[in-house]
């Protein structure tokens, strides 16, 4: 078995991946409403849930991130489940450390999770108050499981991301807090990311970065304006969509081939054409580390052979790598000799 070795001990020795998806990957598999996005399918189908947490870990995932995104007190109450909260959170909890028990060899990390709660307003201490409030429940069911940090993600405002590293501070877990950023490129609260970084660096984080909203094309800038604010290791974990300056997040993105999209447009349900090739995802893995971002992943839209690509770029060859792509063996496009020549010689016609 692999030596048991903590975040910031793998961070010292070079990146860590962490999947990510779950919610896009679900939805997309039939066991999760897009709208609502709340993973009550950790607890109708949580055999779906270990299975992807095992295609992760196959996939080269060094950590297992428990499936809570949206699963917090204000989802919840938005589709009128409140009283599911506490089995949700232990559930999912559990699952990701079951899933993780059967992976001795990798000896992979256990992340909580805690996310934007879409109540946060700056400058009003009430709902400050009900944010607290709603991290520290599931930061303390977290903790009870025995995680070995947890991830503060997806979070649009400095205000709240510093709340969610407070919350987190306060249980003695390490925290890694990662900030969405929408098309005016500054947080919500007119915050720049790099002195958002920079302020949760100085308050006590372990990792600070991005995650979400931005494909990896227009990531690239903000990380490296972070690199420079921050000694800390960096976070990167983009949506795998082919964003632009003139788009740059996947919320923004537009198709206009498409006559039968909702009035809302491509995001969340029709993003396919906008999805990035394992390639890309491998070339962002090694453009991030040249960068000096060493904590990578995957956000929404993300699923097992992104992450594959990742880590075989980083020159690893995860469990998934022994069905990494070999095209010398296809029957028109390969070069095996004991192929066909009426095939080989049609390829060109394919």
């Amino acid at each position: 078995m692999s030596e048991r070795r903590g975040l910031m001990e793998r961070l010292a020795e070079g990146p860590v991946i962490c999947a990510e998806g779950y919610l896009f990957e679900l939805e997309r598999r039939g066991y999760l409403q897009a709208g609502a996005f709340v993973p009550e399918v950790v607890l109708d189908h949580p055999e779906v849930v270990a299975q992807l947490h095992r295609e992760f870990l196959r996939a080269g995932s060094d950590v297992v991130e428990a499936f809570t995104y949206y699963g917090h007190r204000e989802k919840l109450r938005l589709i009128g489940k409140e009283d599911k909260l506490e089995p949700l959170q232990k559930n999912a909890l559990a699952l990701a450390h079951a899933a993780a028990a059967e992976f001795p060899e990798q000896a992979p990390l256990v992340a909580g999770n805690i996310c934007n709660t879409n109540v946060f307003q700056p400058g009003d201490a009430a709902s400050a108050r009900e944010v607290r409030g709603m991290f520290d429940e599931q930061i303390a069911w977290a903790a009870e499981a025995g995680v070995d940090f947890v991830i503060a993600e997806t979070l649009e405002f400095d205000g709240e991301a510093r709340i969610a590293l407070e919350a987190i501070r306060a249980s003695g877990l390490p925290a890694v807090v990662m900030l969405a950023v929408h098309k005016p490129g500054v947080l919500r609260d007119e915050v720049a990311v790099d002195e958002s970084c920079r302020r949760l660096e100085a308050e006590g984080a372990a990792v600070v970065g991005l995650n979400c909203a931005r494909g990896p094309a227009t990531m690239g800038e903000l990380l490296d304006a972070i690199r420079k604010a921050v000694k800390c290791p960096v976070a990167a974990l983009p949506v795998p969509y082919r964003t632009t300056p003139e788009t740059p997040t996947f919320q923004s993105l537009r198709d206009p081939h498409c006559a039968s999209l909702p009035p809302e447009g491509p995001f969340p349900t029709a993003l396919d054409p906008f999805t990035c090739n394992r390639y890309e995802l491998a070339d962002f893995a090694r453009s991030a580390v040249e960068r000096g971002v060493h904590y990578l992943g995957v956000c929404c839209g993300g699923a097992p052979h992104h992450v594959r690509a990742m880590a075989e770029a980083l020159g690893r060859r995860p469990a998934a790598s022994a069905y990494s792509p070999d095209m010398s063996k296809h029957y028109a496009l390969g070069d095996d000799p004991t192929l066909k020549a009426i095939n080989r010689e049609y390829a060109d016609d394919l």
